[in-house]
């Protein structure tokens, strides 16, 4: 894939929003590693992430996030996102959150990301 054509945050966003796990997955490296805003890991690797993600796929049939605001600097990608449909039933709602994506040279594939999440 040339890098030119490949958008490796956009393709994850739009196979989060067609909730399709491997799709998803295709857009990050085998062993990128998931933190929260303090930087305590959350998840790595593709089975990890496989499986937090088809569960919450599964149970959140009306899952959608939206880029509010995009900005690249070098291999950073920042997106403030707005997101809906998480789980139904959990609070609040519509959740905002900023997720800081690096993309890794020489595979082109997302390989780290820092989630930062309103408080619910």
């Amino acid at each position: 894939m040339s890098a030119v054509n490949f958008d490796p945050v956009e393709g994850q966003l739009v196979a989060y929003n067609a909730r399709d796990v491997e799709a998803f997955l295709a857009n990050y490296t085998p062993d990128c590693v998931v933190e929260d805003g303090e930087g305590n890991r959350l998840m790595a690797g593709h089975a990890e992430m496989r499986e937090r993600y088809r569960a919450l796929f599964d149970g959140s049939p009306n899952l959608h996030c939206t880029v509010v605001h995009r900005t690249r600097v070098g291999d950073y990608v920042f997106d403030e996102e707005s997101i809906t449909g998480r789980l139904p039933g959990t609070q609040p709602q519509v959740r905002r959150a900023m997720a800081i994506y690096r993309i890794d040279a020489a595979s082109g594939l997302i390989c780290h990301v820092r989630f930062m999440r309103e408080l619910s």
